[in-house]
């Protein structure tokens, strides 16, 4: 597991990046914590009464197998409820993230006591499952808005399940999708509830002021904002609940304004499916999606016991 991840501020499509794509890998405090607390959901305060059933010399074999369609994410929490729940568990990884998977494939096999593998089943699956369906849904919008245009990105959004925003994320980046803002001090994302206190030129220019270097975008629903934002500075700007039709038309405006070639022009608000492509081809580069982190359905995986 990586320590650190890049700022995940998004760049202009098209531009450069070393190897293609951001690690996939979570923080590892991130994983570490987030099995901590999920582990202690589950034992506390007795520990795990029907496990200590079975004896302690028993040992097995368990094959971790999906059971529908999808794409994996979530091994670094997986591996790590292992290593909590009884370090002589040895796990065999065989797909890693961002792997395509078919009903009947192995993603991995784990060998121990089985006490603790019952112990870690739920944990582990509950985290697999979980980041597994974030990656999946996260991959059939980028299939969908590659398609319609090759140079558009799709992001997430905060609207994330409280404490494992940076698990979610790196989800996201397995199905392929690229990170918006990790936190509220990435960047500056003037919204329309900003606007009722500060106006548009202002607001990009106290932004610019006293936070240099961060990425500044202001949240338009009208042609007139866009045009406002990008004759401010802002460096981005995020057309809200707009029609594809209406998108394209923004995305000329702010394309024939001075500067405007550099502004990313971002897509918001009820983005399906349905309508992702759409997007695209109206000449977004990204296209944001808040369902991939709090909507996505899990993927279906499963532990088969077999004979140590």
């Amino acid at each position: 597991m990586s320590d650190v991840l890049p700022p995940s501020t998004p760049t202009p499509a098209g531009a450069s990046h070393p190897g293609g794509r951001p690690p996939v890998d979570p923080p590892a405090g991130a994983v570490i914590d987030a099995v901590a607390r999920a582990l202690a959901e589950d034992l506390l305060p007795l520990g795990d009464l029907t496990a200590g059933l079975v004896d302690a010399r028993v040992e097995a074999e368990v094959a971790v197998v999906s059971r529908a369609t999808g794409v994996v994410a979530g091994r670094a929490c997986a591996v790590e409820t292992f290593h909590q729940v009884d370090p002589a568990l040895q796990v065999a990884w065989h797909l890693g993230d961002g792997a395509a998977v078919t009903p009947g494939a192995v993603v991995a096999e784990l060998r121990g006591p089985l006490r603790s593998i019952l112990t870690a089943e739920r944990t582990a699956l509950n985290f697999v499952c979980h980041l597994s369906g974030v990656a999946t849904a996260t991959r059939r919008f980028v299939d969908v808005v590659t398609a319609a245009n090759p140079a558009t990105r799709v992001l997430d959004t905060r609207k994330t399940l409280p404490g494992l925003r940076a698990l979610q994320k790196a989800a996201v980046r397995a199905g392929g999708g690229w990170n918006h803002r990790g936190s509220l001090s990435e960047a500056v994302l003037v919204k329309d509830n900003h606007l009722g206190g500060v106006g548009i030129a202002e607001a990009v220019a106290r932004a610019r002021r006293w936070w240099p270097g961060r990425m500044v975008e202001v949240e338009c629903d009208r042609p007139e904002q866009a045009a406002a934002a990008v004759e401010a500075g802002a460096g981005m700007v995020l057309l809200d609940n707009m029609t594809p039709d209406e998108v394209e038309s923004c995305v000329g405006l702010v394309r024939s304004l001075p500067g405007g070639s550099q502004v990313l022009v971002e897509v918001s608000g009820g983005v399906t499916l349905a309508t992702a492509g759409a997007y695209a081809a109206a000449g977004a580069d990204l296209v944001s999606v808040g369902a991939l982190t709090h909507s996505s359905p899990t993927l279906d995986l499963g532990f088969d016991l077999r004979e140590a």
